[in-house]
């Protein structure tokens, strides 16, 4: 893979992919190489199968330059129960994937999310199968334009370790 073209804004173009990961289900986005639009790609179920290895496949499939990953932090930017889960499911990915993983904070992107799809029509029940998918958008889309206002990648970069855990 070749290091992603980096333009006047400093934005890096390439295709991101998007996780948010929840207790039961894991969302996942995707993104086009210029960054203008993130979009629903799956929801991946946490305890069927190796999600971990999921979300690396969709990153392959998808040719993305990194991963980014929702992390839960409460209103005043302090860890929560879900704050260690995230980071240990992005340190699994880092480990299981050669692409650079990335947390980012994604307060409230589940709530967007519910809003959006209430404003669309959807009600809470006929939504549960995509909310996921629709928080790694929304997730996604604010490190995308947060990449774009400042000239530089959002959130913290998640070190490679040796054991990976989900």
């Amino acid at each position: 893979m070749t290091a992603p073209e980096q333009g006047d804004t400093g934005f890096r173009r390439g295709p991101r992919l998007g996780v948010d990961v929840g207790q039961a289900r894991i969302g996942v986005a995707k993104s086009d190489p210029d960054g203008l639009l993130a979009t629903p790609v799956e929801t991946v179920q946490r305890r069927e199968g190796d999600p971990v290895a999921r979300i690396v496949a969709l990153a392959t499939e998808y040719d993305a330059i990194e991963i980014v990953v929702g992390l839960p932090v409460n209103l005043r930017g302090e860890d929560t129960p879900s704050t260690q889960d995230a980071r240990s499911f992005a340190e699994a990915v880092a480990a299981a994937s050669a692409l650079p993983v990335r947390l980012v904070d994604e307060r409230l992107s589940t709530v967007s999310a519910h809003a959006a799809l209430r404003d669309s029509g959807r009600s809470q029940r006929s939504s549960r199968r995509i909310v996921d998918q629709a928080a790694a958008v929304v997730l996604l889309q604010q490190a995308l334009d947060v990449e774009k206002r400042q000239g530089r990648a959002p959130g913290e970069t998640v070190l490679k370790t040796q054991e990976s855990e989900t």
